[in-house]
């Protein structure tokens, strides 16, 4: 059975730079076409091995983290080579790992779902489907450069990130560097200063930074 790993980086709400946490800070830009692969294997997505990784911190310096599955999705192989794929994000699935007390972990989860961030209700899913896997030149640790379009609350934009990807017979394995995205490109506006008086947001505000962190297992 021909298998594929992909492994990514991404985590709701993960801060970099003044907040500290590592990882390449990418642009969302608009979104762009979906190139039909003629010939390409499609393999789907084993959703048992497949999940998200988050984490988020404030201004103030505290810091949450947990997972958010992914339903389902598939990735395309042709020549022996990664050329596409896409993948659903459950959104309704989002917990935390790191608030031991029950009542106020599960305070914290359904604000995540509320729509001061996610607005699960209206946006029960986010996506993301890869434009395009390009030779990487930079840092040796890396061979591909992927873009996509990341579509959150119903806004799609395009971000690119470097990944180690690898083959073998009957495998592929894809393994993303850290990177960064801003909520606020998503409308997730809950206590940003992007939309908010940093003046009056104080010490209360939420960084706006996202970092993921993804782990995406397909199969024939």
């Amino acid at each position: 059975m021909k298998k594929v790993l992909l492994f990514g980086a991404a985590a709701m709400f993960l801060a970099s730079c003044g907040s500290g946490v590592e990882g390449e800070r990418v642009e969302a830009n608009e979104a762009q076409e979906v190139q039909e692969v003629v010939e390409a294997t499609t393999l789907a997505a084993n959703t048992d091995e497949s999940s998200i990784k988050w984490v988020g911190s404030d201004v103030a310096g505290k810091v949450h983290n947990g997972n958010i599955n992914i339903s389902e999705g598939s990735l395309d192989v042709k020549d022996g080579n990664l050329v596409g794929g896409s993948f659903t994000i459950d959104m309704n699935s989002i917990v935390n790992l790191d608030v031991e007390n029950e009542e106020y972990n599960q305070k914290l989860v359904g604000h995540l779902k509320s729509p001061d961030f996610f607005s699960v209700d209206s946006f029960p899913t986010a996506q993301f489907e890869i434009t395009s896997v390009e030779a990487y030149t930079g840092d040796d640790a890396f061979t591909h450069n992927i873009t996509g379009n990341l579509t959150m609350k119903d806004i799609t934009k395009s971000i690119t990130f470097p990944a180690a990807v690898s083959m073998s017979e009957g495998a592929v394995m894809a393994t993303t560097a850290p990177f960064v995205i801003d909520r606020s490109d998503w409308n997730v506006r809950f206590r940003s200063v992007t939309f908010f008086d940093p003046a009056e947001l104080k010490d209360q505000a939420i960084n706006n930074d996202i970092g993921l962190e993804i782990a995406l297992a397909a199969s024939k």
